[in-house]
């Protein structure tokens, strides 16, 4: 079961995120330049994995429950 997700920046801040991680995250950080942040794959496609707000580069993670 997904619980939320969570924001990690560059300086190692987390954000705790409810449902929306962009609306969410520039409320929190009060920012209105957003920018989406990819990583380049192996295979030469790219991946989007979080946000660039006021100069933080923050990447999101899913959180899900711990559970076998």
């Amino acid at each position: 079961m997904k619980l939320g997700y969570l924001g990690i920046d560059q300086y190692g801040v987390s954000y705790r995120i409810d449902r929306y991680p962009r609306k969410e995250l520039a409320e929190s950080v009060g920012g209105t330049n957003i920018t989406k942040m990819y990583v380049d794959k192996i295979d030469g496609t790219t991946k989007h994995i979080g946000y660039i707000i006021n100069g933080l580069w923050i990447r999101v993670y899913e959180v899900h429950e711990w559970s076998k």
